[in-house]
């Protein structure tokens, strides 16, 4: 006599599409690997320089935010622009004295003067002439230009931004040969807003090579700047002012 046992179904060994897989003895579970939560860096002055990502997330957050406070608190813009001109003269002063912090008040004049020679490039009939258009362009502009003639290490150096009180309104033109090129400004934050940088780079690019005022000397470099200087200062401001060195 045959004994009849219950038919089994076959064992899934690969699931359907249409239900999940469950558990079974024949799947080998392969445990995942272990993630490790690595603790958010921070910017240390004294350790690591920050990350590039965090520095421009922290540029573009406070730019509106400075924005609105120099919208605000027009004050508190004023005085933030005093500083950046500090910080830029400073700056200025230490890159043209071969980045040494040369202070020496005994080289000023004893009389205010717009335009200071230690270095003897001008003659004094040049001195005058640059002195009288350097005192029209003030009075038709506001704008203070100031001259500065040396060869380092002969300088006042950060003496002269006492004697001559510089602010956002000061031009600052230090002509120097010591590094190539003669020409080097340090320009006021209210300037900056009416001159394009351009200007600058063209002045210093074309009367303060080293080919121009070998050839034709150091006073005319000088003097050539601030012809130009004076020309762009007393047009009207828009797009295209300032856009040619003549």
């Amino acid at each position: 006599m045959a004994l009849l046992l219950p038919s089994v179904p076959p064992l899934q060994l690969t699931p359907s599409r249409a239900t999940a897989p469950t558990s079974s003895p024949l799947s080998i579970r392969r445990p995942r690997p272990t993630t490790l939560s690595l603790p958010r860096a921070r910017c240390s002055a004294r350790r690591t320089p920050c990350p590039v990502a965090a520095v421009r997330k922290d540029r573009e957050a406070a730019a509106p935010w400075a924005g609105e406070l120099a919208g605000a608190v027009p004050w508190k813009a004023a005085v933030s622009g005093a500083l950046a001109l500090a910080v830029s003269f400073t700056c200025f002063v230490g890159l043209v004295n071969a980045r040494t912090g040369v202070n020496k008040p005994e080289l000023l004049p004893k009389e205010f003067t717009t335009v200071i020679d230690v270095a003897g490039f001008l003659s004094s009939g040049q001195e005058n002439r640059l002195r009288q258009e350097i005192e029209d362009l003030e009075k038709d502009t506001g704008y203070k230009l100031r001259v500065l003639a040396q060869n380092f290490p002969d300088t006042p150096g950060l003496a002269i931004k006492d004697f001559w009180q510089v602010d956002d309104r000061t031009i600052v033109f230090v002509a120097d040969p010591t590094f190539g090129n003669i020409i080097n400004f340090n320009i006021g934050p209210l300037v900056d807003l009416d001159v394009p940088r351009s200007f600058w780079s063209q002045v210093s690019g074309k009367y303060g090579n080293m080919f121009y005022w070998k050839e034709k000397g150091e006073d005319a470099s000088i003097e050539a700047a601030v012809t130009a200087i004076s020309r762009c200062l007393r047009d009207p401001t828009g797009t295209n002012n300032c856009s040619e060195v003549l």
